[in-house]
């Protein structure tokens, strides 16, 4: 607390920021229609923001805080349809990709223990870049169970669009960690995507190459990673050339742009619109993962491009308009006032809202006074563009001719079941049908269900037989006639005979006898009226099911109306 005869604090600036003339954001207060716009997923866990990665290191996890603030202050959670605290991945998860030593390791190691696990250290590249920090493997749980929920939610269907912008750290490898990336939420994510999306294309904006998930998709073809990023060879991490483009099945499936130093709004909206239009044509993904890594913007402490806020947000709302379900994940960014405006912007792109370019009221608003709390400041620090129209029109070529290869996006109609959605199906709590679809025998859905027909009906057609043909159905005929006489004393049965009271018609010449000629299946499911001739109409003998239940067939009356034609009965099981 300032006390009244204290003019300033401590400090040279006063204790609260005056914007003057600047003005402040007033926020959205209208909440969205739930079936009017793309339904959006936010997904923050708590407290991903408080962790820190070292005094002198450019990673901030606090940018995260920042993000969220602007998101909150203006207003923005009103036009979000969901928004969940995900919780942590758990370690299953984390290995359906990653070694369980490498795992095992991360949730073990802490800075007091750091020296007696020096050995582990070094082997899973936990130096330099990637230090040992408190909770550590807290915070790789967190960031990536916030985009494992949000594949799950697209897989689900429940939602058109997902944002984790804790995610998207692509430089970690199945046993190592890599490029300030411990955990590869990025392959974890597509990994669950597969299974239910056949194709997913990944796309990268990070100023560095993703190698990380291109080298865990290097062999497929139902993953196809594009890769905009600065590539001289030695900058890190030193991968992503123009030729590499895949292996195996995964051949062409792989696509890298590689840029040079100063590339502006104009070059880089060109080719990343003519690149992306044309793999989308080509590939026809059923999902997309866009990791919108913000250093690849101007003035950034590790990157050397010169795109603006509004140029990166234009490459985020073009993949937003191919109506595709799409996964947003942060990335790299290490100027945490510009990665925070960046993020805010582009959840306003995604959700379609119009946000002004002053920023709102936010406990963080020193972080911006020298932009003059402004959404799109401009430019400052150019870097000096090398790249040229033509090295561009090259690399456009080349992209264009290894999409020729692909001749069509690919099925995946014979792909096996991931292993754990097989786990789910205890052999206790399999049904009847699943396992005789198991064991091939063709039954699984069937069953049988015999119709029932009236005494009254007949046959029609030329082609209506008996089943005599049958030797399985006459020794059924002969069990069920022993039966019959049994039941009836010395009375004949009346399965090849005719009716007492109903003398035969002779047959006109030329027509066949029903009794030479052979059984079809049609014949014994048709309909009709009587053609006259004094053929008799088949009846339903009782089926074993019908004999197991008590039901016993009823006999015909035996001194019918003499002016009435009475149809004979057959004994046939069908």
């Amino acid at each position: 607390m300032v006390r009244t005869a204290q003019a300033t604090t401590f400090s040279s600036s006063p204790f609260f920021d005056d914007r003057g003339s600047h003005g402040i954001a007033q926020p959205i207060t209208e909440f969205v229609n739930p079936h009017s716009r793309p339904i959006v997923s936010y997904y923050f866990p708590k407290g991903v923001g408080e962790h820190h990665y070292g005094e002198r290191h450019p990673m901030k996890p606090h940018r995260l805080t920042l993000t969220n603030a602007l998101v909150m202050g203006y207003g923005l959670d009103k036009q979000i349809h969901h928004i969940y605290n995900p919780r942590p991945a758990t370690q299953a998860e984390l290995e359906a990709y990653h070694d369980h030593d490498y795992i095992d390791f991360l949730s073990r190691v802490t800075p007091r223990n750091q020296s007696e696990m020096r050995h582990l250290i070094d082997t899973f590249n936990c130096v330099e870049d990637c230090p040992i920090f408190a909770e550590m493997y807290d915070f790789c749980r967190m960031y990536a169970g916030g985009s494992l929920a949000g594949a799950r939610k697209l897989c689900a269907g429940t939602c058109d669009i997902a944002i984790n912008w804790s995610g998207g750290l692509h430089h970690a490898k199945r046993g190592e960690a890599s490029g300030f990336c411990y955990v590869n939420d990025v392959v974890l994510a597509i990994l669950e995507l597969l299974r239910y999306h056949p194709r997913v294309l990944y796309i990268d904006i990070d100023i560095h190459h993703g190698d990380g998930v291109e080298l865990a998709f290097y062999h497929s073809n139902r993953v196809m990673t594009v890769s905009f990023h600065k590539y001289t060879g030695e900058f890190f991490p030193g991968t992503g050339k123009l030729d590499d483009n895949g292996a195996g099945i995964g051949k062409h499936f792989c696509l890298n742009v590689p840029l040079q130093d100063g590339i502006d709004d104009d070059m880089y909206l060109t080719i990343f619109k003519t690149v992306i239009e044309d793999t989308v044509t080509a590939f026809r993904p059923t999902s997309i993962v866009l990791q919108c890594g913000a250093d690849s913007l101007g003035c950034d402490r590790l990157g050397a491009f010169n795109l603006s806020i509004a140029a990166h947000g234009e490459c985020v709302n073009f993949v937003r308009k191919f109506n595709v379900p799409l996964l947003i994940l942060g990335g790299g960014g290490y100027t945490i006032k510009n990665v925070s405006r960046c993020w805010a912007y582009e959840t306003a792109v995604l959700v379609g809202a119009s946000i002004p370019d002053e920023l709102p009221a936010t406990v963080y608003d020193p972080f911006f006074r020298d932009s003059q709390w402004k959404l799109h400041p401009p430019l400052t620090g150019r870097v000096e563009n090398q790249n040229s129209p033509a090295s561009l029109q090259r690399i456009t070529i080349s992209t264009r001719n290894k999409l020729r290869y692909l001749q069509g996006a690919p099925s995946v109609a014979m792909q096996e079941i991931p292993p754990d959605l097989e786990g789910l199906l205890a052999d206790e709590d399999r049904t009847l049908d699943e396992r005789d679809e198991e064991q091939g025998t063709a039954l699984a859905g069937e069953g049988r269900n015999d119709r029932s027909i009236a005494r009254n009906e007949f046959y029609d057609g030329e082609k209506d037989v008996d089943n005599d043909e049958s030797s399985a159905l006459s020794a059924t005929k002969t069990r069920a006639s022993a039966t019959t006489r049994r039941a009836r004393g010395t009375r004949r049965t009346r399965g090849r005979g005719r009716s007492k009271t109903a003398p035969a018609t002779p047959r006109e010449e030329g027509e066949d006898d029903p009794e030479e000629a052979p059984a079809t299946a049609s014949s014994r499911g048709a309909k009709g009226k009587s053609r006259g001739k004094g053929r008799a109409r088949p009846r339903v003998k009782s089926t074993d099911k019908d004999k197991d239940k008590g039901t016993t067939l009823t006999e015909p009356d035996l001194d019918p109306d003499p002016g009435a034609t009475t149809p004979m009965d057959l004994e046939i099981d069908i």
